[in-house]
């Protein structure tokens, strides 16, 4: 019999503002424009910590904020990053899983979920089990 793996998750919403463009895409992305970004994250762990959380919401909002002032009001491809890979929300997502499993490490989340909205009805997501 298989053993069952119960994750508890939280989740939190933050936004931001950003210019970019699509390199060798053929449309109107490729050229120079912006987008309201809304993000979600979902950080997953097994055991609660001793406050009976997986983090508490301030502090993962304030963390990941850490992340996003770095994109902000920022033209997106001349962030290195964004320099070696195409600016679009699912490598934005990426982006953002990468930094935040950093920040994240003392907290022992076993799975990062960031979904980005790059319209009020279209997103792109990136998971990872860490």
């Amino acid at each position: 019999m298989e053993d069952k793996k119960f994750l508890y998750s939280v989740y939190i919403e933050t936004y931001f503002s950003s210019a970019h463009k699509l390199k060798d895409y053929k449309g109107k992305c490729e050229n120079l424009h912006g987008h309201n970004w809304k993000v979600g994250v979902e950080v997953s762990k097994e055991i609660l910590d001793r406050q009976q959380m997986v983090i508490d919401f301030v502090k993962l909002k304030k963390i990941v904020n850490k992340i996003i002032k770095n994109i902000d009001h920022k033209y997106l491809n001349q962030i290195n990053y964004f320099k070696l890979n195409q600016p679009t929300a699912e490598n934005i997502a990426k982006y953002i899983c990468d930094n935040l499993k950093i920040l994240l490490r003392k907290y022992n989340i076993k799975k990062i979920k960031i979904i980005v909205w790059e319209t009020s009805v279209q997103y792109a997501s990136y998971e990872e089990e860490i």
